[in-house]
């Protein structure tokens, strides 16, 4: 089968074509015709268990060391963004430690969100399984709760992370034994080690970039000097959503991110949902927001993907 061009992907109304010809691609079982999307369904994260909405918000805008673009808005303007996200059927949020973002989230559970409601997911950049015991308890701490959904290693970039990282890998199960947290797993930046998260059966969850502009996405196509692309061709794109399918597959629960390409490509959000919802390899996917109309514009964006 040849692969639809990027010329062709953009002419042909928002991408419409490219759920056809991943179903003719064996890449994943054709959508019904009539498929209606909607943000706020009920998702459910592969095996795990773990459900929450297909639309989720980011909270890690240029993010970095406990600081981003949301609580640089300030305090009020966070949680209340947080609010008005869960208001509208939103109950998937995607924080970090390193966001910053767990004391917002504490607040807006307090005003207004019963914790049952929302879907908390949060990451840890530790790599020595004391820290991450310790990670857990300050994470529950700042969140004030008694579990987390959600508890992944963040930004892994080595195929061979499952050996490394064994130890705090048997922490995180260990936590999810005694239902302080109810699922694991990763995020990744680098293609090996998404491959590796695709095929481990400890992987419960795996956080996984792509888009249908190739940017800000993993590859095994590295430029001269060894280095990540920046921008990836559509056969690559098309590598990403063959290791997303085989993860999916093997029961994990798919979560998107860089939708937007980390912002470079804001402006096309629309297309991208069109993509990624219809590559049927995601089970729901997280938005960077910074508005309370963002996270309508995203709503209804969503609304308006349909399957060729």
């Amino acid at each position: 089968m040849r692969w639809i061009t990027r010329r062709d992907f953009i002419k042909r109304s928002a991408l419409a074509a490219t759920g056809a010809s991943l179903a003719m691609a064996g890449l994943r079982p054709a959508w019904a015709a009539d498929t209606k999307f909607n943000g706020t369904m009920k998702r459910t994260l592969g095996k795990s268990g773990v459900q929450c909405s297909l639309l989720g918000m980011g909270t890690g805008t240029q993010a970095w060391n406990g600081s981003s673009a949301q609580n640089r808005k300030g305090r009020k303007a966070f949680v209340s963004l947080i609010e008005h996200a869960h208001a509208n059927g939103v109950t998937y949020f995607d924080l970090a430690d390193m966001y910053g973002a767990h004391d917002y989230m504490k607040d807006a559970l307090k005003n207004s969100i019963k914790r049952e409601d929302a879907m908390l997911l949060t990451k840890t950049v530790s790599r020595d399984p004391t820290l991450i015991k310790a990670d857990l308890e300050r994470f529950r701490r700042e969140l004030d709760t008694d579990y987390i959904d959600v508890v992944l290693l963040h930004c892994l970039t080595e195929p061979g992370w499952t050996e490394k990282l064994k130890p705090c890998m048997d922490v995180l199960s260990e936590a999810k034994s005694k239902g302080l947290i109810r699922a694991h797993g990763c995020s990744c930046h680098n293609f090996g080690a998404m491959e590796t998260a695709a095929d481990s059966p400890w992987t419960d969850v795996l956080l996984a970039r792509i888009n249908p502009f190739g940017i800000k996405m993993d590859t095994k196509n590295l430029t001269p000097d060894g280095k990540p692309k920046d921008s990836l061709n559509e056969a690559e794109i098309m590598d990403v959503v063959t290791v997303l399918k085989r993860a999916h597959d093997n029961g994990i629960g798919v979560l998107g991110m860089k939708i937007a390409g980390e912002g470079a490509a804001r402006d096309r959000i629309a297309e991208s949902l069109q993509f990624v919802l219809t590559t049927g390899v995601v089970d729901a996917l997280n938005i960077g927001v910074l508005d309370p109309s963002e996270v309508d514009a995203n709503l209804k964006h969503v609304e308006n993907v349909r399957v060729a």
